[in-house]
C-alpha cells in the first residue's frame, strides 16, 4: 500500500504537466489490484464541461505516451482514464471549497473525535486549511486536510440538480459567447422590427 502511494504520487507528478497543457485537471491517480494491475488516471476539464469519451481517449493516448517514455512502471498494468462522475472523489484542497454544501463521506488516516469514518454536509475549509463537516447528529467536526485518507460526494437529488444547473449555465455561457463572436447578440430588451 505504501509503495503504491509513493508510485501514485510519482505518476501524478509525471502526467500532471501533460494534462494541464491539454486543458484538463488531474483529480487523482490510483493503482488497483495485484498481478496485472489497473492504473486509474482520473481527470476533468479545466472549463468544467462534461468529459466525453473522446476526452478520455485523447488523454489515454497522451498519458500512455508519457508513461512509455518515462519507463517508470516495471509491472504489467492496464491504463484506465476516467472522469470523476457524480460520486466524485474529493482529492484537492479546492474540491472541499468547490463542493461546499454537498453530502460527503470522509475517511481519515487515524481516529478523530473517536472515529475514522464520517458522513455529513461539507462546510468547506477553515482558515487553517482543515475540512469542516456538519454531521447528521447535529455537531460539526474539523479534520486537518492531511488526515483525510478518502473523501467523496454522496449522490443525492440535490447534487444531481446542482450538476444539471452547472451544465446548463456552462451551455448558456458557451452559446452566448458564440453569439457574440458571430455578431448575433442583440441588446437585451430590444426586438426585431
Amino acid at each position: 500500500m505504501l509503495l503504491d502511494l509513493v508510485m501514485e504520487r510519482k505518476i501524478a507528478a509525471l502526467v500532471l504537466p501533460t494534462l494541464e497543457g491539454m486543458g484538463y485537471e488531474l483529480v487523482r491517480v490510483v493503482i488497483q489490484g495485484k498481478g496485472s494491475r489497473i492504473l486509474q488516471v482520473m481527470a476533468e476539464r479545466q472549463d468544467r464541461a462534461a468529459m466525453s469519451v473522446e476526452d478520455c481517449a485523447r488523454l489515454s493516448r497522451a498519458v500512455s505516451a508519457v508513461l512509455d517514455v518515462a519507463d517508470l512502471i516495471q509491472w504489467p498494468y492496464v491504463l484506465e482514464v476516467s472522469s470523476p462522475g457524480f460520486e466524485r472523489p474529493l482529492t484537492r484542497m479546492g474540491d472541499f471549497s468547490r463542493f461546499t454544501g454537498s453530502e460527503t463521506r470522509l475517511e481519515t488516516w487515524r481516529s478523530i473525535a473517536g472515529r475514522r469514518r464520517f458522513r455529513g454536509r461539507l462546510l468547506g475549509i477553515n482558515e487553517a486549511g482543515a475540512v469542516r463537516l456538519a454531521l447528521h447528529e447535529g455537531r460539526e467536526v474539523v479534520i486537518p486536510h492531511a488526515e483525510v485518507a478518502k473523501a467523496k460526494l454522496v449522490f443525492t437529488d440535490e447534487l444531481a440538480a446542482a450538476q444539471r444547473q452547472e451544465r446548463h449555465s456552462r451551455r448558456n455561457e458557451r452559446n452566448r459567447q458564440t453569439s457574440v463572436r458571430n455578431g448575433n447578440l442583440k441588446e437585451q430588451g430590444t426586438r426585431d422590427r
